[in-house]
């Protein structure tokens, strides 16, 4: 499908600059996003299975489709400018257009759309398949910190949810690629029969607009990701309330991250008068299936009188020589 895709977007984009609609240009350029995701994914697979042993990515290769889709977000904000200057200067001066090719090539474009969106939607619907292969680390790390893993049953099933999420996803994506091969076609065709050039350059203004929005939108959210920040304020909640809940534990420093698609790392100090082993800790968290990575401080506090809240170490100061990390 990747192949069918891309090669139906070059298709497009060399008959809008050969047969001269823009339409059919921004129709080409807006399949290229969609074409886009998708080869990203796929080399972010494989890359993934690739470097699966590669002790160099100390929490593995999960952000390399992350790193992708914002090179390919930038890409396409480039594209939807030139696609936007040249739409409008075709408003002010037409320009000859050939409009039976460009129909032509318009309606292939439409066809491959929708064989697209009648695969996907096949394959949303049927029988869970096997996904990638779990890229987390194992437990042998060379620093020495014990790593705690969430269930494979639990990783499976939720992985199942996300490969049907994105799946929808691209079925949706690709009937956004056929309602533009629609507008083309209205266009190209109006400007045959009714001399109304002008709607083939509109519809290039459209197209750019619709590539500009996909292009923030997924600079958006790769972004977050690669910067750290894409965890939810709930999530973080969750975790502290669930490490709080047991004995007088309070969580002086968290660092939640995503490390790939379904997998997070977390980093958390506890500040106790009554140290467990981290084991107990990590335990306490075995319900967030999403955590992959998780490494526990456990610090003392000093005793101090019933009812007072534990003394939290300085930030900027070392751990009690007594706390125990894991």
């Amino acid at each position: 499908m990747v192949a069918l895709t891309a090669s139906m977007m070059i298709a497009e984009v060399a008959a809008g600059l050969t047969f001269g609609s823009m339409a059919l240009l921004a129709d080409g350029w807006h399949m290229a996003t969609h074409a886009a995701a998708l080869g990203v994914t796929l080399f972010a697979y494989r890359f993934a299975r690739r470097r699966s042993g590669d002790r160099r990515y100390s929490f593995g290769t999960g952000k390399v489709g992350a790193l992708g889709g914002f090179a390919s977000a930038v890409g396409l904000a480039v594209v939807a400018a030139l696609v936007l200057i040249e739409s409008l200067g075709r408003l002010t001066s037409s320009a000859a257009i050939h409009f039976d090719e460009a129909i032509a090539v318009a309606a292939l474009g439409l066809v491959v759309n929708l064989v697209s969106a009648l695969l996907l939607r096949d394959h949303s619907h049927g029988a869970d398949h096997p996904h990638g292969a779990d890229h987390s680390h194992g437990a042998d790390h060379s620093h020495g910190l014990e790593h705690w893993h969430g269930s494979d049953h639990s990783h499976r099933a939720r992985a199942g949810a996300h490969r049907d999420h994105n799946l929808r996803g691209a079925y949706l994506h690709v009937l956004a690629d056929a309602l533009t091969s629609i507008l083309a076609i209205v266009a190209l065709s109006a400007g045959k029969f009714l001399d109304w050039t002008w709607m083939d350059a509109s519809v290039g203004v459209l197209g750019s607009l619709v590539i500009a929005r996909w292009s923030i939108g997924l600079a958006r959210d790769t972004g977050a990701v690669l910067l750290d920040g894409e965890v939810p304020e709930p999530m973080r909640l969750r975790i502290q309330a669930a490490v709080e809940a047991d004995a007088d534990n309070r969580v002086a420093d968290l660092h939640l991250w995503r490390v790939g698609p379904r997998h997070l790392a977390a980093i958390v100090s506890v500040v106790t008068r009554a140290p467990r082993d981290p084991g107990h800790y990590k335990r306490l968290l075995e319900p967030f299936h999403d955590l992959a990575h998780v490494t526990v401080e456990v610090n003392p506090c000093r005793a101090a009188a019933p009812g007072d809240a534990p003394t939290t170490p300085s930030a900027a100061g070392p751990p009690d020589s007594a706390g125990a990390r894991s």
